[in-house]
């Protein structure tokens, strides 16, 4: 491309000098030769003025006293007078000459020749300052030719190694602009489809680890189905198990359901009012096994016969990530209790554990941020879900640690009055 540039330029210049340059060569020509015909017929009429004025004052007129009327040395003059031989002034010129008679008052002519070979070294002189003018303007020329084809060869280099990048796999954009204005909207094309792709890439990114981390637990409760199974012949226990099993790959369907609309829309939920008893007690069912082989117990208790608004698939995932939190961090007794607050329906849960380092805090939810050997994506994929379904997960206490899903209630469990007892279940 800067080949063609160039070459384009250079034709371009070489054409304008060719026409206008000839044409100035034609023009300065004449210019020139015009010019030496009328030096020279002026030289003739000065000269016979000179002779008339000698001639009328009764002077003598002869080669002495006009050699030192003529001009330099450039001119050659013949003066002829009446009756008398003719005088000759200067040096005759050899070759093509330039000349002028001019006649006097008293009969006398003058003649004076110029050299043709003084015109044209004048004529030379003055094409060889062209030609300079020429060459200077195409150095010129090409200089510019280069730096525009440099600036625009550049941008598009860069713009292809971006496209280039972009197809490779790394979406980050450049922010470079060239302050041309189609070049600018190219890069500002492809920087745009950098960042999307970087969002895709990063939602596909996010979406293989949270679907690692939520389906490892549904799928350990499932093997430990599963192993009870094998190793019972009891057809009612076989019966049981299987029944638990088949409602757990359920809920491995509804996980990967979930899992891919949040990956789409974060904001996309499919509320419906349900009873959160349900949902307390199937987590209760499938974790007990669990922290029954870990030595220790997990018990709910609050109020009974709540209903909230939300997706009981969605729940049910953030109830697990908090009870396995707790199972892997905590200590003693996991306790899961209900109750109401305003509008809301809360499900705290707590253990007897250390509770969560100081210089965790508030950071406990970002992604990649975990206390010990934990891939720190459980708790944040939590608080997505919550807050997908229009809820919101907090920590509400340290040490203990207690952690809080807020859910919103129905109309008709708003007007009810909170006057039930707690009771363990």
């Amino acid at each position: 491309m800067r080949r063609r540039l160039i070459q384009s330029t250079l034709a371009v210049v070489l054409v304008v000098i060719a026409v206008f340059g000839v044409s100035l060569v034609i023009v300065e020509t004449r210019t020139i030769s015009n010019s030496a015909q009328e030096r020279v017929e002026s030289e003739a009429v000065r000269l016979a003025s000179i002779v008339d004025s000698r001639l009328f004052g009764a002077q003598q007129v002869d080669a002495e006293v006009l050699r030192e009327q003529v001009t330099q040395d450039r001119y050659y003059a013949v003066i002829r007078l009446p009756g008398e031989a003719p005088i000759e002034v200067g040096n005759k010129p050899s070759g093509d000459v330039i000349s002028a008679t001019a006649p006097g008052e008293e009969g006398e002519t003058v003649t004076v020749e110029e050299p043709r070979s003084s015109v044209t070294r004048e004529v030379g002189r003055t094409l060889l300052i062209i030609a300079l003018v020429a060459l200077l303007a195409v150095v010129a020329a090409v200089l510019l030719a280069v730096r525009q084809a440099n600036r625009l060869a550049s941008p598009l280099t860069d713009l292809a190694e971006t496209a280039e990048r972009l197809g490779s796999g790394d979406p980050r954009p450049r922010h470079k602009r060239y302050g041309v204005p189609e070049l600018d909207r190219v890069a500002d094309v492809l920087d745009g489809s950098a960042e999307r792709i970087a969002r895709m890439l990063t939602a596909e990114r996010r979406l293989a680890a949270d679907a690692s981390h939520q389906l490892r637990t549904p799928l350990t409760a499932l093997s430990m189905r599963l192993e009870e199974i094998t190793l019972t012949d009891d057809p009612d226990t076989v019966k049981d198990e299987a029944t638990i099993a088949l409602t757990q790959v359920e809920r491995l369907t509804d996980v990967v359901e979930r899992l891919l609309t949040n990956s789409r829309d974060p904001r996309t939920g499919s509320a419906v009012t349900f009873d959160l008893d349900e949902v307390i007690q199937q987590q209760l069912a499938e974790w007990r096994p669990a922290y029954r082989s870990a030595g220790r117990a997990i018990v709910s208790s609050g109020k009974r016969h709540l209903e909230a608004v939300g997706t009981p698939g969605a729940v049910a995932q953030v109830l697990a990530a908090l009870i396995e939190n707790s199972l892997m961090h905590g200590g003693g007794t996991v306790a899961l209790r209900t109750r109401v607050t305003g509008n809301q329906a809360v499900i705290e849960v707590t253990d007897e554990g250390p509770g969560v380092p100081a210089d965790l805090g508030a950071r406990i939810f970002e992604r990649a941020i975990s206390g010990r050997n934990s891939t720190g994506i459980g708790l944040a994929v939590a608080r997505d879900l919550a807050e997908a379904d229009g809820g919101r997960l907090e920590m509400l206490q340290t040490k203990p640690p207690v952690f809080g899903l807020f859910l919103s209630r129905t109309a008709a469990q708003i007007t009810l009055t909170d006057e039930d007892e707690p009771t363990v279940r």
